[in-house]
């Protein structure tokens, strides 16, 4: 079943279509979306080793623009869809907490968070909320998901064959892999604030 999987991964990678795809996850991650551009950012890497650094650089200005609806849907969305979304991840109770938190720690919070799998869409969200400087949150924003999708980009051109090979037999593992990762972001979101 993984090798199907695997194939289909790698033959959609390689597609017309993998670019438009990679840079539609990236941006809707980065406002709504659940599931890191990592999923097809990788197999794409793979499939095309020569374009990593192009696909890195296209995760990032489309996860900068997803974050740019992220950071609107937090200051003039936030009594409809804001809301809903604070409320799925469980931060009714924290507001006051984070507000304090984010006057004070903002562009840590964001520079971190941003380069983590902790749902970047609550740092979105949150800095539109809390009226952080939107000038300055497009530029912590380019500089941390630069450079979480570069360095992704610098380990697949370097280490590539080395990766596709051990994906190849071990695909499985990276689809549970990525799973938990995605979970587990969602859990220490929810734990740390």
């Amino acid at each position: 079943m993984f090798k199907k999987l695997y194939q289909w991964t790698m033959s959609l990678a390689s597609s017309p279509h993998a670019e438009l795809a990679l840079g539609l996850i990236a941006f809707a991650e980065s406002s709504f979306f659940p599931i890191p551009p990592d999923v097809i950012l990788v197999p794409m890497s793979l499939a095309e080793p020569k374009k990593a650094w192009r696909y890195a650089a296209l995760c990032t200005v489309a996860s900068v623009a997803g974050g740019a609806l992220g950071y609107a849907i937090g200051a003039l969305l936030y009594d409809t869809v804001g809301q809903w979304l604070i409320h799925l991840y469980g931060y009714e109770a924290k507001m006051d907490a984070m507000r304090e938190f984010y006057a004070k720690w903002g562009a840590i919070f964001i520079l971190v968070k941003g380069f983590t799998p902790i749902p970047f869409k609550l740092v979105t969200i949150f800095s539109g909320l809390f009226a952080y400087n939107f000038p300055l949150f497009l530029l912590l924003a380019l500089i941390t998901r630069g450079g979480r999708f570069l360095v992704i980009a610098a380990a697949l051109n370097h280490f590539g064959d080395q990766i596709r090979d051990k994906l190849e037999s071990h695909f499985g593992w990276f689809m549970g892999s990525m799973a938990a990762i995605v979970v587990g972001g969602f859990v220490v979101a929810v734990k740390l604030f």
